[in-house]
């Protein structure tokens, strides 16, 4: 297959985000379907014009066939339909499956919603289930180490390879809570600076709590259309001129490295179909579900030097304003992390920036705008390169 296939075939047209937070009684369903609606809104389309459907399964209440079921809840009955689990990375690999599946004719309009009540629906014990399924069941989980262990794995190997600092890491999230700040519906908009950051309570050596992502409750949904139909719809278009994908490892003990990952692979291929490098880049919304991750991606993608994502965003170029605006909604750290969904939230983000919509975070000029997640840890990866134009 060419590598440019893809480039402009199709247009994201439709965006919808839930309220995000604690949202006692707002089931996975009942999120997955109001975020729907709100894409659907946003495209100026009814149900019924729905011909492909994707979700993602819920962790607190997971079903066979999640898919089906919201479309059955729904009531429309697509010709494509398919339930994704890629972790983190779920949200975007279900944008390279709609577009190849429009692409290919299967249909012609994907909704792709994904939400889960995290917050309020896992009780301590689940939640401690959770955390050691991850983990593989003769190397890993009879230490009990959680998942922020694992990421600190990564934060120890970054800061010893390359000295890294403690403070580097906290910019990150100090940059996007004041992104969050921005955002009226992100959930913590309270300002922190560095040393909130270092004197917050220790979660796995050297992360902090602030390190760590938030557990949200909440959802979100886009609309995929083919660029011939996105021409006609209610909402400007924007553009697929890039995408790829990388599937490196399972558990961490298998990852071929701690300080590099898929991400160079991904982003290489999405830079490639789309005929663009990180030059062109104007914004970026990166998966930080810790701190360190967001180092790792800023190399890995190509907008430092391996090694250099400390001092990159400790000079400020990801802050609004920089050279890089990262994670203008806040990101995991702050807006919100209701588990799978939450890179979908940096997609609608994405997509409001692009159409100029995001008033006091609007970055200036935004003209294309990279979107990478990751699930695992560092294990299944995913880049998107978005547009205003198709080509």
């Amino acid at each position: 297959m060419e590598t440019n296939t893809l480039r402009g075939a199709v247009a994201i047209v439709g965006v919808g985000d839930t309220e995000v937070g604690k949202l006692p009684g707002r089931g996975s369903v009942d999120l997955t379907i109001d975020a729907a609606a709100r894409a659907l809104r946003d495209a100026g389309l009814e149900k019924g014009q729905i011909d492909g459907l994707v979700t993602s399964n819920s962790m607190v209440d997971p079903h066979m066939y999640h898919a089906e079921l919201v479309a059955e809840t729904m009531e429309i009955q697509p010709r494509w339909c398919m339930t994704l689990a890629a972790g983190g990375a779920t949200s975007f690999a279900a944008v390279h499956h709609a577009a190849a599946a429009i692409a290919t004719g299967l249909c012609e309009t994907v909704l792709i919603s994904s939400a889960d009540n995290l917050r309020t629906g896992l009780t301590r014990e689940k939640a401690s289930a959770q955390q050691s399924s991850t983990a593989d069941p003769q190397f890993e989980a009879p230490y009990g180490a959680p998942v922020p262990v694992s990421y600190a794995f990564v934060a120890n190997a970054h800061m010893h390879e390359f000295g890294t600092t403690r403070e580097q890491l906290a910019q990150v999230a100090v940059t996007t809570r004041r992104h969050a700040a921005l955002h009226p519906a992100a959930e913590k908009r309270d300002p922190i600076e560095v040393a909130d950051v270092l004197a917050a309570k220790l979660i796995a050596d050297p992360l902090r709590l602030l390190d760590c992502s938030l557990v949200s409750d909440g959802g979100s949904a886009v609309v995929v259309t083919s660029a011939e139909r996105a021409r006609d719809l209610r909402s400007a278009p924007v553009y697929l001129l890039g995408v790829g994908e990388a599937h490196t490892h399972e558990h961490v003990s298998q990852a071929p490295s701690l300080v590099t990952s898929g991400a160079v692979s991904s982003g290489a291929q999405a830079y490639a179909m789309a005929g663009l490098s990180p030059r062109d880049v104007d914004f970026a919304e990166l998966y930080d579900c810790f701190t360190p991750v967001v180092l790792v991606e800023l190399e890995d993608l190509g907008f430092c030097a391996k090694g250099e994502g400390g001092p990159f965003v400790e000079a400020g170029h990801t802050a609004l304003g920089g050279s890089l605006p990262t994670n203008t909604h806040g990101g995991l750290l702050s807006h919100c992390h209701p588990g799978n969904p939450g890179s979908m939230f940096a997609l609608t983000e994405a997509v409001v920036q692009l159409r100029g919509a995001a008033g006091e975070r609007q970055v200036d000029g935004a003209e294309i705008g990279c979107v990478h997640a990751q699930g695992g840890v560092l294990s299944s990866h995913c880049t998107l390169l978005l547009g205003k134009e198709p080509s």
